[in-house]
């Protein structure tokens, strides 16, 4: 079980974080739960998401799994981390259609200059439908 102690931010400092971002705001992300250096976030269905062919696109997979990390990495070091995305590679698995979905992030190796992650998008039923490897650059 984590304790308050184990972690550097709250569940409601990340989620005022998100909730003060234009760009997170816009999507709707909200912090399903956190630990020391992982995030689950809900990513509510939303007919802006949908690329021709009524699925949800992948920018927002992308956005999803980018955010959930971010905040995964707040949790160890605090809610004014300042770390930049250096690299991403996402894996495209399988196809959400008009419904939400959950993206869970989990820092692999905090180091002193970079951060790797690793994170994963689900649809409600349990399906894979991304899989993203991510490493920040330390501000």
């Amino acid at each position: 079980m984590t304790s308050p102690r184990d972690l550097a931010a709250t569940e409601a400092e990340l989620q005022r974080v998100l909730d003060q971002g234009a760009f997170t705001r816009a999507y709707g992300f909200r912090v399903h739960a956190i630990g020391p250096g992982q995030c689950m976030l809900d990513v509510p269905f939303q007919p802006l998401f949908e690329r021709p062919g009524g699925i949800v696109g992948g920018q927002v997979f992308m956005a999803g799994a980018d955010v959930a990390m971010r905040l995964a990495m707040m949790s160890r070091l605090g809610a004014g981390d300042g770390s930049g995305t250096s690299t991403m590679t996402s894996a495209f698995l399988d196809a959400a259609r008009h419904e939400p979905f959950r993206c869970t992030a989990r820092v692999v190796k905090l180091g002193r200059r970079l951060v790797y992650g690793v994170a994963e998008s689900v649809s409600g039923e349990g399906r894979l439908l991304t899989h993203h490897t991510l490493t920040y650059a330390r501000r």
